[in-house]
């Protein structure tokens, strides 16, 4: 049984149909690639899964059961963390603040959950230093793992990540997306909202590619690779293969 599970997804905003019949499933432990153009769907799939946005019709099941309709804290609860584009990071925290904001267990303790949150430096050793900073006080690329360590609190089964490369250089998004291939290592399942195709190809293993609301094609990095169409569209034609 799939970890995650989209069957038939519609989402509609007033007259504007953001989402139509969307289908795709997610196997626990993989690294799945949403890719597509600006306006797409890729993020309002996310979240319709997260619960932040409600569909109009479809299902989604994850781990077997019917999330859709959930509020947003349930389904965190189930062990889904949703990371969105923009970082989000809360400038008048601490670094430390803003990763103990995503613990999903009241009941746990602040000295337990400021434990927890320490442990994150170990994944993200580039931000220890500035663990009592001010959020804002980071670089882009940093606010961006902030953003990561913070979904990870949740101890999530399948974490969703939106753009996380968006503004960064490319030296920072080397990073990031290290930091991606080890949470894979650390069997935390991963949907990838990304622009920079070749990037998340590299780390995914199977990828979909949705065009004006709806699922154009699907396949392992090979096969998107190999697609001509994929090339032009996304992965800058010919010499995209020819680097690959």
């Amino acid at each position: 049984m799939p970890l995650l599970e989209v069957r038939d997804l519609s989402v509609r905003f007033g007259e504007i149909e953001a989402l139509h019949g969307v289908s795709f499933t997610i196997d626990e432990g993989a690294v799945v690639t949403l890719l597509g153009s600006n306006g797409a769907g890729k993020s309002t799939t996310l979240r319709a899964i997260s619960g932040l946005v409600a569909p109009r019709a479809g299902s989604i099941l994850f781990d077997g059961r019917a999330i859709a309709g959930l509020s947003p804290r349930a389904i965190v609860k189930l062990g889904v963390a949703h990371v969105p584009e923009g970082r989000r990071v809360f400038p008048g925290l601490t670094v430390r603040e803003n990763i103990m904001l995503g613990a999903s267990n009241g009941n746990a303790s602040s000295a337990a959950i400021r434990r927890e949150a320490d442990a994150m430096f170990d994944v993200f050793p580039d931000i220890r230093h500035f663990a009592d900073a001010l959020g804002w006080t980071l670089s882009g690329g940093q606010q961006q793992m902030v953003a990561v360590a913070r979904g990870l609190m949740a101890k999530p089964r399948l974490l969703l990540l939106d753009e996380p490369s968006l503004g960064l250089a490319p030296v920072i998004v080397q990073a990031v997306f290290q930091i991606i291939a080890e949470i894979h290592k650390r069997g935390t399942t991963v949907l990838l909202v990304e622009q920079n195709a070749h990037m998340a190809l590299k780390v995914a293993n199977w990828g979909y590619v949705l065009e004006s609301g709806g699922l154009a094609l699907g396949g392992d990095p090979e096969t998107l690779w190999s697609d001509e169409r994929i090339r032009d569209a996304y992965l800058g034609g010919g010499q995209a293969k020819a680097t690959r």
